[in-house]
């Protein structure tokens, strides 16, 4: 996808803030057994068609105001994921602001993890 140099210079200016892991490296981060929340941040649409095994869906357009229910303790890490690394480092970005301690967006995301060959699940 072609995104805007507007769209572009928001996600650069998030992710010099919010830590960033490959899908190699959130593979070694599970298989480790590293407590730790995965978001998909993507569009309930995409979430339908299928997503990584174990994440809970918080779509970028309500993650902000429905995480604090989701996940009160403000120390939990959490993974967020979306199509390639992108609206998930936007929606860390916002996360740390409300406080969230340690925010990780997986660079690559959805497509990356499916390049990769990994399992997926459907609902």
């Amino acid at each position: 996808m072609q995104h805007v140099n507007e769209f572009l210079a928001l996600v650069n200016d998030a992710k010099t803030r919010v830590k960033e892991i490959d899908i190699q490296g959130y593979v070694a981060l599970k298989e480790a057994g590293t407590p730790h929340i995965l978001i998909d941040t993507r569009e309930e649409s995409e979430w339908g068609r299928g997503h990584l095994p174990g994440a809970i869906h918080l779509g970028k357009g309500i993650i902000e105001r429905d995480i604090v229910s989701k996940v009160p303790d403000k120390s939990t890490t959490l993974v967020l994921y979306c199509g390639g690394g992108f609206r998930s480092a936007l929606a860390g970005d916002n996360l740390m602001k409300m406080g969230y301690q340690d925010v990780i967006s997986m660079d690559g995301g959805w497509t990356g993890w499916n390049k990769a060959g990994l399992p997926v699940e459907k609902d």
